[in-house]
């Protein structure tokens, strides 16, 4: 592809990033059933630290956004794009019928000094303890590396890796919303594969 294909193509994934959050920001005000909270003693073993909320958020849009070096052609792109929205769709689906937050004290844990902290409760700022269940960070991670693998082997799935352990960290999720997540990301990648789509 031309140097302009690259540059169209971040321009409009950069622009879809930004409108599919309001799908996700517009699921949390909505709720078509009771919202429900659950832990297990699993999540108690993860302790807080701050310090993952870095990694929560700034290597998550730019390994997205890596994603356009890695197509050959409009149409890859076209395929590849699609099944981040039929990801989004089932993510939707999941946040509107059966709404699951996190407890009110794991968001006491981001208060007190420290930038990590500070940074942490920008976030939250934006992103509400609802929309846990399926994680949509591990869910994206998951199908990023998908769609990476074929020029990065192995090493992509460092990606979805280090986001899940962000997430019970952060306390932004539950344990069981990560391995949900993944599987809809395989779930949309498999999507990909039967449109017709290619990894190379």
């Amino acid at each position: 592809m031309h140097a302009v294909d690259y540059v169209i193509h971040l321009f409009i994934s950069v622009f879809l990033i930004f409108g599919v959050y309001q799908f996700y920001f517009w699921c949390q005000r909505q709720s078509l059933r009771p919202v429900v909270k659950f832990s297990t003693k699993l999540d108690d073993l993860f302790p807080f630290w701050p310090v993952w909320a870095w990694v929560y958020s700034f290597i998550y849009y730019p390994a997205i956004i890596y994603l356009n070096w890695v197509v050959g052609s409009a149409r890859h792109y076209n395929h590849l794009a699609m099944s981040f929205f039929i990801l989004l769709f089932m993510q939707m689906a999941f946040f509107l019928l059966f709404p699951v937050e996190t407890p009110v004290e794991w968001r006491e844990h981001s208060q007190g000094p420290g930038p990590s902290r500070r940074f942490l409760r920008l976030v939250q700022s934006f992103d509400k303890p609802s929309n846990c269940f399926p994680s949509m960070h591990v869910s994206v991670a998951t199908l990023t590396a998908l769609h990476a693998y074929a020029h990065l082997g192995p090493w992509a799935f460092a990606f979805p890796v280090l986001i899940a352990i962000s997430c019970v960290f952060t306390k932004q999720h539950y344990i069981v919303d990560l391995p949900f997540g993944a599987v809809l990301g395989w779930v949309a990648f498999k999507a990909f594969l039967w449109m017709g789509g290619s990894a190379a």
